[in-house]
């Protein structure tokens, strides 16, 4: 009786080993995800983006850090999305994933950083790798609050992670071309003449055309003294995804849309704000319930139809409209795998030689370093790009990565200014002129560098 009491023993404890993962290695883990959103806004007083270093006076909205957390039992993700202008690799994103790995493990490449891009957050950061006449001195940046906020972003992080429960997930694509345009239109010489905003007569006139292969453009019909101009491309789509718990509830979503958060800047320029996002969002929360995070896609040239308060909130709730109705047709699923990947980029600055130009001995090419990442949840990819990406920028990516649900995600985790096709170099304005500090030729690196990252993840297991 004694030998058979031990073979049960050893068989009991056999049994245990055998239901855990770790000891069998084909046992699926559940999809685990988790949300949780922090209040960011600084106090009132502190300068923001637009102010030229005046006190802000006001808060119109408040300013959040929302966290996305998901866990399939062997890999940890996390994205986060903070209504800020950006979120510098050195002075935020490398801080807070430090914290993030200390306190609960995740990885370093696992976790996703991006700003909303509102114009009316707080102006806490030197921009060190934006162009010299664009930086700040360290001495004038308010670092307590920077402190804070760093702390606050990994805390948004920590709390989702600890929300996390059994969920499925799924994306879908609508589109809201009605509310935005590419403010680099051009002459009939083809150089740009900028046009940040239009005249209410004008916007009237605004037609959206369907061109060839899916390509969208808004264009306007000018006073018949003025020169015609021709309005380039548009990303009309709106993607968004599903995070669900196993009652089909919602816990969180992502809405993904390219046009600038500029609908209060520059006209209440002393007031913080999240900018139209804040009303999409807020439409998302109200309607569906759960977190909802918004994500700027490649919207470097693309702004809002119209600007100021009321225009915010129609815009802002367009969009979230549009969000809440593809939400709820989407068909989601539990059984995904989670993979990250990043990777360090170089892009040259403007005045460095040209491959295959001789270098003076003293004079070493200059380069800006940052980095580019992709979170795949299932057939679901998370691209994170740095800087300020134009439309056409973005479309190529989307075009020949061939990728149906593929979320561009601009101002992620670094800013290193915009990001411009090499015909814009050509062209003249804004972006390619005094709003880039890279060499022509850097839309064409991030497109390749991003393509490769992508087939790289795919070919992971």
């Amino acid at each position: 009786m004694g030998k058979y009491a031990a073979l049960k023993s050893v068989l009991s404890i056999c049994v245990i080993f055998l239901s855990v993962p770790a000891f069998w290695p084909d046992c699926e883990a559940a999809l685990k995800g988790g949300c949780a959103k922090v209040n960011i806004t600084p106090p009132l007083g502190i300068p923001l983006t637009g102010s030229q270093g005046k006190p802000s006076d006001d808060i119109l909205d408040e300013l959040y850090a929302k966290a996305l957390v998901l866990d399939d039992g062997r890999n940890t993700i996390a994205m986060v999305s903070a209504d800020l202008l950006y979120v510098p690799l050195e002075e935020i994103t490398i801080p807070v994933r430090e914290i993030i790995r200390a306190k609960i493990g995740i990885p370093e490449k696992n976790v996703l950083i991006c700003a909303t891009h509102t114009h009316s957050g707080p102006e806490i950061f030197t921009k060190s790798k934006l162009g010299p006449n664009s930086r700040i001195p360290a001495s004038k940046i308010d670092k307590s609050y920077l402190q804070t906020l760093t702390r606050k972003i990994a805390g948004a992080v920590v709390i989702a992670h600890k929300n996390m429960e059994e969920v499925k997930i799924g994306a879908a694509t609508g589109e809201v071309p009605e509310i935005v345009y590419n403010r680099r239109p051009k002459r009939a010489d083809g150089s740009v003449k900028m046009a940040f905003t239009l005249p209410p007569e004008v916007i009237a006139t605004r037609t959206i055309e369907a061109g060839p292969e899916g390509s969208v453009k808004v264009t306007f019909t000018l006073p018949p003294e003025e020169p015609e101009l021709i309005f380039g491309p548009i990303d009309p789509e709106v993607l968004v995804l599903r995070v669900e718990n196993m009652d089909g509830e919602i816990v969180g979503s992502i809405v993904n849309f390219a046009c600038h958060p500029v609908s209060v800047y520059p006209y209440l320029r002393y007031s913080i704000s999240a900018d139209y996002p804040a009303y999409t969002t807020l439409v998302v929360e109200q309607m569906e319930g759960g977190t909802c995070l918004f994500a700027l896609g490649a919207a470097g040239d693309i702004v809002p139809i119209e600007r100021g308060e009321v225009p915010r909130q129609r815009i802002g709730k367009a969009l979230g409209g549009e969000a809440l109705r593809r939400l709820q047709f989407v068909p989601t699923s539990s059984d995904l795998t989670l993979t990250a990947m990043k990777k360090a980029i170089k892009f040259p600055l403007k005045g460095t030689p040209a491959t295959g130009e001789t270098v003076e001995v003293d004079k070493s090419p200059e380069y800006l370093t940052t980095e580019i990442q992709v979170l795949k949840i299932g057939d679901i990819y998370l691209l994170g790009l740095p800087g300020e990406i134009l439309v056409d920028v973005g479309l190529e990516i989307k075009k020949r990565a061939a990728r149906e649900n593929l979320f561009i995600i601009t101002l992620s985790n670094d800013s290193i200014g915009y990001v411009c096709h090499g015909e814009a170099y050509d062209e003249g304005g804004y972006e390619s002129g005094t709003g880039t500090n890279l060499a022509k030729g850097a839309g064409e690196t991030m497109v390749r560098e991003a393509l490769d990252l992508i087939v790289q993840i795919r070919a992971s297991r």
